[in-house]
């Protein structure tokens, strides 16, 4: 599924109005000026700019091809009720699109799950191990956190030392619930267990309240399959 994927891609802070903002471009809220004004008046150089209009292209602009159907449903989850989590939307598109991204979000979801807080050295380090011990690994994972930061999803302590997870947000739309499951299947590549989907890491920022395994196995776009007594996994329908 992520063949065509970028090895990393987001390596810019994007910052939440901008990603809202670019959303509501895809689904005709908003023209595309208001989104350069945005940018104008952030005061980004010209190659700041660029790569900053990349990463927001690839969100909700002009998403890879393999994604446009699944960007087009979220922003159909957006129109249909506009006070539904945007940075979930967000959150769903930058893990389906970019491995870097999730990859971060990942570690932090498990590194913190106990104390709720983990050392930003440790998720560097494991980057590292992932995509090379380069000064551009480095960078560009603060990046994430740092978008993450802006999004609500973590704070940073401690002159960026430490990662603080905060309050999850509870996603009550069923439809945003399985776009979620969705975008986390992509990002792994492989079949998740039924039983692990209230806690994936990679989902960390969000709470899952539903019957997911019924949600689950009622998706159109998803399917379950049994493995064994107990054992149900979903996977990507257009992948079995």
């Amino acid at each position: 599924m992520n063949v065509s994927a970028p090895r990393i891609g987001f390596d810019r802070f994007i910052a939440l109005d901008w990603a809202t903002t670019a959303l509501k471009v895809r689904a005709g809220v908003l023209p595309l000026e208001t989104l350069e004004a945005l940018l104008d008046a952030a005061g980004l150089g010209a190659a700041a700019r660029t790569k900053t209009r990349t990463v927001l292209n690839r969100l909700w602009l002009q998403p890879r091809a393999e994604l446009v159907d699944y960007a087009n449903r979220g922003v159909a989850i957006f129109n249909a009720n506009p006070d539904a989590s945007v940075v979930a939307l967000h959150w769903g598109m930058a893990v389906a699109t970019y491995p870097f991204f999730g990859k971060v979000a990942e570690l932090i979801g498990r590194l913190s799950a106990l104390q709720g807080d983990c050392a930003s050295a440790e998720i560097h380090r494991r980057m590292s191990e992932t995509y090379g011990e380069r000064e551009g690994t480095y960078r560009m994972t603060n990046m994430v956190i740092q978008s993450q930061a802006g999004w609500g999803a973590v704070d940073r302590a401690e002159k960026g030392k430490r990662v603080i997870r905060l309050p999850s947000t509870t996603v009550a739309d069923d439809d945003l619930a399985l776009w979620l499951i969705e975008a986390a299947l992509r990002y792994a590549d492989k079949p998740l267990a039924v039983s692990s989907l209230h806690t994936l890491p990679v989902l960390f920022p969000f709470n899952l309240p539903h019957p997911l395994s019924w949600l689950v196995s009622n998706s159109t776009h998803l399917v379950v399959r049994s493995e064994g007594p107990g054992n149900q996994l979903v996977a990507l329908r257009e992948a079995v």
